[in-house]
């Protein structure tokens, strides 16, 4: 999706948010209260923008968009107010305003309704927001002194608080400015929930809660500063069991005490059939084996489930499975590369986590690659993002888990990065450029290029997020001084970008969701669970084969999915386990094994797995269809883990799929020589497809099935399994 249209899709959802509640103005039916100004002076930023924002004139729906509205442009969330007081006071020969006439002045008769207005009557005459933007007129509408105090910092009251389901609690938000002085800034903030089955807000700020257990997230926005108050709802009824559980390690403790808040009792642990069917697929891709199974299952060690997660992680499929998902992420993209260049960005991936490198180191090398494309593979990451502020943002989202493509062109309406943060990211890789080698293109970081704020004109020097700008621009090349702040332990983001991205991956969900959407106004779930991580992370010097050990050895992980009467609609707060459907290459590998089919794709030696394709573009219909990403973007959303008719359809009809059951060197026509009782047979199926034994009840039913098809046993046996891979059981990690 291109920058353009990717901003367009951007600011018509924005547009759409129901808690604006545009489409029947507020002010309509209630007065707003005023702000207190005293003798001070009215500044268009701090007073009239406000006004604008909270009614929605400058919204992308209104006079925000693109074009402006009925020849009236105002800049999308008010981010350049120096252009909006220009088309107010001196554009259209300056009618818009009159100073020596307000009540005449074209602003306000639109506003009130006085005159026809496409969007209504916004702020009636009478209310103080009305009278704010009156006495503005009549004073000629000042933009304001370049000394006049602007705004520093919002905070919203209270910023946590556990509130009872089918109740309200008004938020309050106090603007901190830079003259000391601070205000009520409630009645002008804009008012956003992140989970509006748990807690709505409506525009004054006064949050409703529902009737389900969880949390949300009430986001404030004023003049570009943003603030969240994280809700707690605990669940109503009778008090969650208080039984002791054990805690494996500080996760299963931060995990619990966040229940106990909620009013949720955890699941019980799995079985260990499930634990090692959810190991192999979460830390290798792929499927334990019939043998692997029943070995597994007869061992009694009490430390078994930790050596089985250490033995997946020798193996060769965990570099084979992570790089397949780095490789999402980093954009392995043969359209871009060409086939030996993307080749060679992968083999370099798979051999850092082949060697277990650290995980700040492959970021650092990464970003500092430079030289002939034949030596430093890891430069390919710049062929693939093309433009400066590509590069920036991927290394934003990616490393930090933070989008700022949107403050390339306004402020982020969501967080606190402005367009001088988003230049100077940009900054950093300014230098960056390729030239002809002899047998190689060559990667340069060299020269002195500048960059200019698009609206102020100021130069920018290259600077991280969160911090200062400095006075000039470094020497050589800046890349490295970016890569330095970026893998150091005490970055504010990298550590915990890759925690969260972890327990994402191991129990279904991050602590921030999305993941790559880190920001104030969406706190993570369980905060100190993050923090405890990020520490965790930092600790193990970004060791992430130990990182995964620790986040598999925790009872959280190891939790049931089958829920109990208290957590049944949690799926927040980890007190159970979360049904997953496998990722599109594993699903497939699933299939393959079971079967004993493998799969051969096109142009690709045989032999190959899924999970070790390193091409997104090889044609293939059973992974375009569950979601296998075309590596576009740098984003999580890419990888489709939904549902749909057209799966369903596949499963139960592909020929493919039937071709593989009915092979003659498949699984069931082995098993089937191999086993003359049905029992046996019955019992390697369930070992082979689901990775466990089956449980009386299915012995039963599969025994009834073989035997009314005695006669052509074979066909009643792939009849047998058609059920078992077209099952939730199979098609989900649980």
């Amino acid at each position: 999706m291109s920058r353009a249209a990717h901003h367009f899709l951007f600011l018509f959802a924005f547009a759409a948010l129901p808690t604006l509640l545009f489409a029947k103005p507020e002010p309509a039916t209630a007065p707003v209260s005023a702000k207190p100004t005293g003798q001070r002076t009215l500044n268009f930023e701090r007073d009239i923008t406000p006004l604008f924002s909270r009614f929605g004139c400058n919204a992308s729906s209104c006079h925000g968009k693109a074009e402006g509205q009925n020849g009236f442009k105002l800049s999308v969330f008010g981010y350049d107010p120096v252009a909006d007081h220009s088309a107010l006071a001196y554009e259209s020969r300056g009618r818009r305003i009159s100073a020596s006439a307000p009540d005449v002045s074209l602003l306000l008769r639109k506003i009130s309704g006085e005159i026809p207005h496409a969007g209504g009557a916004r702020i009636l005459r009478g209310t103080s927001a009305y009278e704010t933007m009156r006495t503005w007129v009549s004073t000629g509408a000042p933009f304001g002194s370049t000394n006049d105090a602007r705004v520093a910092s919002i905070q919203i009251e209270p910023a946590e608080h556990v509130v009872a389901a089918n109740s309200q609690l008004p938020l309050r938000v106090i603007a901190s400015f830079t003259d000391g002085t601070k205000e009520n800034v409630t009645h002008l903030c804009i008012f956003q929930s992140n989970n509006e089955s748990l807690a709505r807000v409506d525009a004054r700020g006064v949050i409703s809660t529902g009737n389900l257990a969880g949390q949300s997230a009430v986001m404030a926005r004023y003049l570009g500063s943003v603030a969240a108050s994280r809700i707690l709802i605990p669940r109503s009824g009778t008090t969650a069991a208080a039984t002791a559980v054990p805690a494996f390690n500080f996760i299963d403790t931060l995990v619990d005490q966040q229940l106990r808040k909620l009013n949720l009792a955890p699941s019980g642990l799995c079985d260990d059939a499930t634990f090692l069917r959810r190991a192999y697929f979460d830390v290798i891709g792929t499927a334990p084996t019939a043998t692997e199974t029943r070995a597994f299952l007869a061992d009694t060690r009490p430390d078994r489930r930790a050596r089985l997660v250490d033995a997946l992680l020798a193996r060769p499929e965990y570099a084979d499975y992570w790089a397949l998902r780095w490789a999402d992420l980093l954009r392995v993209d043969r359209q871009a590369l060409g086939h030996k260049g993307a080749f060679a960005y992968y083999q370099w991936i798979r051999g850092a986590l082949l060697e277990n490198q650290p995980f700040n180191r492959i970021a650092r090398d990464l970003l500092t690659a430079e030289g002939p494309l034949d030596e430093a593979a890891a430069g390919h990451f710049y062929k693939v993002n093309k433009r400066p502020g590509d590069m920036s943002g991927m290394v934003a989202q990616v490393f930090l888990g933070i989008r700022i493509a949107c403050a390339e062109c306004h402020q982020h309406p969501y967080d606190r990065w402005s367009q001088r943060d988003y230049y100077g990211m940009q900054s950093f890789f300014q230098q960056v450029s390729y030239k002809k080698g002899a047998n190689s293109e060559l990667l340069t970081a060299e020269g002195s290029p500048t960059i200019s704020h698009p609206r102020t004109r100021e130069p920018i020097h290259p600077y991280p997020l969160g911090g200062v700008m400095p006075a000039t621009t470094p020497e050589g090349d800046r890349r490295q001084q970016l890569a330095t702040w970026l893998a150091a332990p005490e970055n504010p983001w990298f550590a915990r970008n890759l925690a969260n991205r972890m327990v994402s991956h191991f129990f279904g969900r991050g602590l921030v969701e999305p993941v790559d959407d880190v920001r104030a106004t969406n706190p993570a779930s369980n905060p100190p669970l993050l923090d405890a991580l990020e520490r965790h992370v930092v600790e193990t010097r970004f060791d992430l084969k130990q990182l995964i050990r620790t986040l598999t050895a925790s009872r959280t992980y190891q939790l049931s999915a089958t829920p109990n009467a208290a957590n049944e609609q949690d799926e927040q707060n980890y007190s159970r386990a979360l049904l997953r459907r496998l990722p599109s290459e594993v699903l497939l590998d699933a299939v393959s094994q079971a079967t004993g089919v493998p799969e051969k794709f096109e142009g690709v030696p045989a032999g190959q797995r899924a999970i070790q394709l390193w091409d997104s573009q090889v044609d293939h219909y059973f992974l375009k269809i569950f979601g296998r990403p075309q590596r576009a973007s740098a984003c999580e959303c890419e990888r489709n883990s939904g549902p749909s008719i057209s799966q369903v359809l596949h499963l139960m009809n592909s020929p493919e799929l039937q071709g593989k059951l009915a092979h003659e060197g498949g699984t069931v026509a082995r098993l089937v020589r191999e086993h003359r009782a049905d029992e046996p047979l019955v019992e390697e199926l369930y070992l082979t497809f689901f990775s466990r034994f089956p449980t009386s009840t299915e012995k039963t039913a599969a025994l009834r099935h073989l035997e009314r098809g005695v006669s052509q046993r074979r066909q009643a046996a792939e009849d047998l399994v058609w059920g078992l891979l077209n099952s939730l059981e199979f098609v989900h990690n649980h």
